[in-house]
């Protein structure tokens, strides 16, 4: 059966901006995409977004890798200071690259407009923001989480706090992205937006990188890691069900 040439067209997504008005995406007035298929073409349009400027992408890295391969050179050889400070010095360099990119997690398309478009699109805006939130940790918390294995042997790690330094990145970087998501809809449109966005995300990351290193250090002591790791999983768990209706919510009252 045939769609109704009465029935209005609703835009659909594409990648290059909120809407277009493709035939083979038409569909009748009232039409609104589900939460998944928004959240999965907002981390794409993001993630192609964020590939075309490789250079943006690289600078993230490889600040990362300079903050924690500079610190070997600065502090003493001693072998077992380098292991006791190891996990801070990833954490710390893991949030301070991450700061670098979030200022155009919706700085971009506010400034050109898509970002209203998104606002006004017939898709659930929390579910469109987790997508953008979700690309930005798959193109820089990601990589961190990649490079751990890397900056542990640097420092001297076994195996077993490399493991545990891994899995602590995977589990709080994205608790990171999801708080500088909600700074950054938070300072959409003001004045030295990235140095507020900065004074907003880090004071609320310190009991991120708290658990995240004291996990690494609890299994070096014998402890055992499983009681920070298991916060930073209750976090994540927090910050995925409050942070996309967070940061709508920031993202509407920006354009109220």
């Amino acid at each position: 059966m045939g769609r109704n040439p009465d029935l209005p067209v609703a835009p659909a997504f594409d990648a290059g901006g909120a809407t277009a008005g493709l035939e083979r995406y038409a569909q009748p007035a009232g039409f609104a995409p589900s939460a998944f298929a928004a959240l999965a073409w907002g981390c794409a349009r993001d993630v192609r977004l964020g590939l075309r400027s490789r250079t943006e992408l690289a600078l993230v890295v490889v600040f990362f890798l300079l903050v924690t391969s500079l610190f070997p050179l600065g502090v003493s050889p001693e072998p077992e200071l380098l292991k006791a400070i190891a996990p801070g010095i990833a954490w710390v360099a893991a949030l301070l690259a991450s700061l670098l990119s979030l200022p155009r997690l919706f700085a971009g398309d506010h400034a050109d407009g898509t970002l209203e478009q998104i606002v006004l699109a017939p898709a659930p805006l929390p579910a469109l923001v987790s997508g953008k939130v979700l690309a930005h940790w798959l193109t820089t918390g990601l990589p961190f989480v990649l490079l751990a294995p890397l900056t542990g042997i640097q420092f001297g790690l076994d195996g077993e706090s490399i493991l545990i330094l891994v899995l602590g990145l995977l589990l709080g970087t994205p608790i990171l992205s999801w708080l500088g998501g909600i700074g950054a809809a938070l300072t959409l449109g003001t004045r030295s937006g990235a140095s507020l966005l900065a004074l907003l995300v880090l004071p609320l990351a310190v009991p991120v990188l708290i658990f995240g290193a004291g996990a690494v250090e609890a299994s070096r002591s014998g402890l055992g890691p499983e009681a920070h790791l298991s916060l930073l999983g209750a976090g994540l768990i927090l910050s995925c069900i409050l942070g996309p209706f967070a940061t709508a919510t920031a993202v509407q009252i920006a354009y109220e």
